[in-house]
């Protein structure tokens, strides 16, 4: 049936005045994701467990009127985590491969405008586990009271999980453990929160050297597997990273290398093993010799492990040249190392500087950035940059402490919070052991201006003036250097500006219109800039009205019509803030069935219509199951508004607890709340002449529904292989509510086939545990018609029904019902006997012979006459 044949009932406005109808918003979150597992923990908040890389999907359910708007945040995240900062206003949130930042409390927030928002939270906890890091130190310690050098090894294994991973350290194929072995300790460093576990190898014996493996694990929750690595320690030796101190006298408190004074020279490298590094002392290419002035010592405790120190006592002018320090492994193929320093009095501490007209740097947003810090002194030593103005704030390439041997800090692509103070200082390292010297460097970044409102609807009736501004929110500099208006992309006059504040910048621009006219309707644009850049706030004036809000409480809006496979809808709506412009005179209704092209279009006249004022429209002639979409505009004098759009589905009616007289007839995909038994062999099946399998057994089952048309469904038992003889499909019903002693169940079957089996109704009482007991039963062919029945039961308490389908000797018998009713009170005394019989087209049963009437009335006229 075309949509062109809809018919549209009168419109029939409920006089409620005031708010009344408008409900504050309630809002319940639901998830449709991968998730591991939904729980409640000990303070029952609902926790959604989801693996890192799989999809989140949260869904927030609304009611209220106005329709609220959901808005999703998120607190308890990583700090580098901008949701907070990026709301998103649609009532499912869906993240493709959620990171491990992204998990936290998320928050769906409703609001209508009516009473308070309504605000639900879930959990979400993200599940990672990351590839171990193993390190490795070695350290070599006197024993005292014994002649000998304890050697140990740290192996320290560090993994990021969520939840926190067990440890598992493995020699070769073995686990080791406190208990197995005296000479391996196992511990959990302080202030690690798990997530590091370092095995101790005392005092190394040759057995020692061997692989190890960390293994780490989450016990495969969200099926994340376990993760390793693995470490082999053997004997083999390296060196690096050679470095060099200079100390001046520390006794006298000294910062300066002065003759008669003490100082030490201090050589480390990072080897492997350790302690069997040697070191060579040499001064103007000659070995250093030992005396009563010159001291070599190892192990400084003020100093990393295995460093050598060549002590100067009492300074002399003799003692300046040039030292070398020359690490090595005697016997072992490995390249010495070494370090040269130069001793004379052109040997000055460091001092550090920022260049004249350096100390404050700006540059643009997105251009490169140089900051520079001097330093001096012999020798020079390197200079390490950070950032004092943000606690803990990191540098742009992400470590906290940039080392730079030029004292130039680069910066490629600045941004905004790059903005602030920078701290450049000498390093102890490759040069005087003394208080570090440094300076600071303060970074402008100028960027364009963020205004507000980036974009604004202003209605106003038509005559009534208008007041646009533009405000700056942020920019840098932080002041309105231009702003210039533009009509429908033409320039306009400067407005007049306002009184400058002294020694205030203005920080907005205003304009305004005497009298909103169909000719001054239209789009505003305000471009502010700051000499850096523009930005652009936009007004959209008119005098139309706002678009009607649809009512999406309705109580049971579908009016289902099932012989005649139409049903009806009552749309409600209120009109959003009717009085910010003027009255509405009337609606352009539009209805047009899903894939379809033509629509039906009806103009529906109204009277003075206030806010909250809810009015109804009935549509009529609406085919089952098809849905359609309604699109509503308003019109005042200004001409059309708003439009506003929905969509509207056929949905069956669901027989509540109160039992409400509603006949289901499986439409809709919900069925009417029924559903299959979990205890059974197999499932009813819902289908239609549309939707039935082409290639199904011949011979059996209804070729439609009740209704005869194709589009109706019903619900039946397909007995094809692999069913066999007694295997029982059963649909339940809800849970019912007896508030009466007696009730009628009607229904019409269809069992046609030569092996149609049993259909049985059951009573499932719910009084002291489910109780099944047989209320009606019929077995055999039946032709191919619907045929109708109607069971009493008399429940004693809440109670299900239940459809049961046994499948009989072969695969020609399926059977189907549709049309199910409950209703209070006993069931119709004269029933037609056996059953209602409604016969198929073309199915070969011949009409039933109706009584001839017309001669005994003839008679019984005639006797009148007479």
């Amino acid at each position: 049936m075309e949509v062109t044949c809809l018919l549209l009932l009168a419109l029939i406005p409920v006089h409620c005045r005031g708010q009344g109808v408008y409900a504050p918003a309630q809002a319940q979150i639901v998830h449709a994701g991968q998730a591991c597992v939904v729980k409640e923990d000990n303070i029952s908040e609902r926790v959604y467990t989801i693996r890192e890389g799989d999809t989140l999907v949260l869904q927030c359910l609304v009611t209220g009127h106005p329709r609220p708007q959901v808005r999703w945040t998120k607190t308890a995240g990583s700090a580098s985590d901008k949701f907070q900062e990026t709301s998103v206003f649609n009532e499912t949130l869906r993240i493709e491969r959620i990171a491990r930042t992204q998990g936290g409390r998320y928050y769906c927030k409703a609001e209508n405008g009516v009473g308070v928002p309504a605000i639900k939270s879930i959990r979400v906890d993200v599940q990672y586990l990351d590839e171990p890091v193993l390190t490795v130190h070695q350290t070599v310690s006197d024993v005292r009271g014994n002649f000998y050098q304890e050697k140990t090894v740290f192996l320290r294994c560090t993994v990021n999980s969520n939840p926190p991973a067990r440890f598992i350290w493995k020699r070769g194929s073995d686990t080791l453990s406190h208990s197995q072995d005296n000479g391996v300790d196992i511990y959990e460093p302080l202030y690690t929160q798990g997530e590091t576990k370092v095995l101790k190898l005392k005092n190394l014996r040759p057995q020692d050297y061997a692989s190890y493996t960390c293994q780490v694990s989450v016990r495969n929750v969200c099926g994340i597997p376990d993760k390793a690595i693995t470490f082999r320690l053997t004997n083999t030796t390296a060196m690096k990273n050679a470095t060099f101190q200079i100390t001046p006298d520390v006794i006298k408190e000294s910062e300066n290398i002065q003759l008669g004074q003490d100082l030490k020279l201090s050589c480390h490298v990072d080897a492997v093993p350790q302690e069997k590094v040697t070191y060579q002392w040499f001064k103007n290419g000659k070995p250093a010799r030992m005396s009563k002035r010159l001291l070599v010592t190892r192990n400084d405790p003020e100093l990393p492990a295995v460093t050598s120190s060549l002590e100067l006592i009492d300074l002399h002018f003799s003692d300046y040249g040039t030292y070398l320090c020359v690490a090595s492994f005697p016997g072992a193929p490995v390249p010495d190392l070494s370090v040269e320093v130069n001793i004379s009095s052109e040997t000055v501490p460091p001092t550090i500087s920022v260049p004249k007209g350096r100390a404050i740097v700006t540059v643009r947003e997105g251009s490169p950035a140089e900051l520079q810090c001097e330093v001096r002194g012999k020798p020079r030593p390197p200079v390490l940059w950070s950032r004092v103005d943000k606690e803990a704030a990191l540098l742009p390439s992400g470590l906290p402490v940039e080392e730079t041997p030029d004292g130039k800090l680069r910066l490629e692509r600045v941004s905004r919070d790059m903005s602030g103070t920078y701290r450049c200082q000498t390093a102890r390292y490759n040069g005087f052991n003394v208080r570090p010297r440094e300076a600071q460097v303060q970074l402008n970044v100028h960027f364009p201006p963020e205004v507000e409102p980036s974009s604004q609807d202003v209605r106003q009736a038509l005559g009534r003036p208008v007041l646009l501004r533009c405000s700056l929110l942020r920019g840098s500099p932080q002041r309105i250097a231009s702003a210039v208006w533009r009509f429908k992309g033409q320039l306009l006059p400067p407005p007049p500006a306002a009184a400058p504040v002294a020694g205030e910048a203005s920080d907005h621009s205003e304009l305004r219109l005497d009298a909103v006219t169909r000719d001054s309707s239209g789009s505003y644009e305000c471009s502010v800039s700051n000499d850096v850049g523009s930005a652009v706030c936009l007004f959209q004036v008119s005098a139309k009205a706002y678009s009607p809000e649809f009512y999406f409480d309705t109580p049971n809006p579908t009016r289902s019509h099932k012989l005649s496979k139409n049903y009806s809808y009552v749309l409600q709506w209120t009109q959003r803030e009717p009085d910010a412009v003027d009255p509405v005179l009337n609606y352009r209704l539009s209805v047009r069935q899903l894939n379809q092209h033509s629509a039906m279009v009806k103009a529906i006249p109204v009277r003075r219509v206030e806010k909250g004022q809810l009015l109804e429209y009935m549509l009529t002639d609406l085919r089952v199951p098809h849905s359609y979409e309604v699109r509503l505009t308003p019109y005042t004098t200004y001409g059309a508004g708003d439009m506003a759009s929905r969509i509207i589905h056929y949905t069956e009616p669901i027989n509540s607890p109160s039992l409400s007289d509603n006949t289901c007839h499986f439409e809709d995909e919900k069925i009417c709340g029924y559903t299959q038994d979990l205890t059974d062999n197999f499932d009813w099946t819902r289908q239609n002449a549309l939707t039935q399998n082409p290639k199904r057994s011949p011979n059996t089952g209804p070729p439609t529904d009740v209704s005869g048309t194709p589009e109706g469904y019903y619900m039946f038992i397909e007995t094809s292989r692999p069913r066999e003889l007694g295997d029982r499909a059963r649909l339940v019903s809800p849970l019912y509510n007896a508030s009466a002693k007696f009730y009628c169940v009607s229904f019409f079957y269809h069992m046609y086939g030569k092996h149609i089996g049993s259909l049985n109704l059951l009573v499932r009482s719910r009084n002291k545990g489910a109780l099944d007991t047989h209320a009606w039963s019929l077995s055999g062919n039946k032709g191919n018609v619907w045929q109708q029945a109607h069971v009493p039961i008399n429940p004693s308490g809440p109670f299900q029904i239940i459809f049961e389908g046994v499948r009989g000797s072969g695969y020609l018998g399926d059977i189907a019902i549709d049309d199910v009713t409950l209703k209070k009170g006993e069931c119709p005394r004269k029933q037609i006997d056996p059953n209602k019989v409604v016969v198929m087209p073309g199915s070969g049963v011949p009409h039933r012979p109706r009584p001839q009437l017309w001669g005994p009335l003839a008679i019984f006229l005639l006797a009148l006459q007479r």
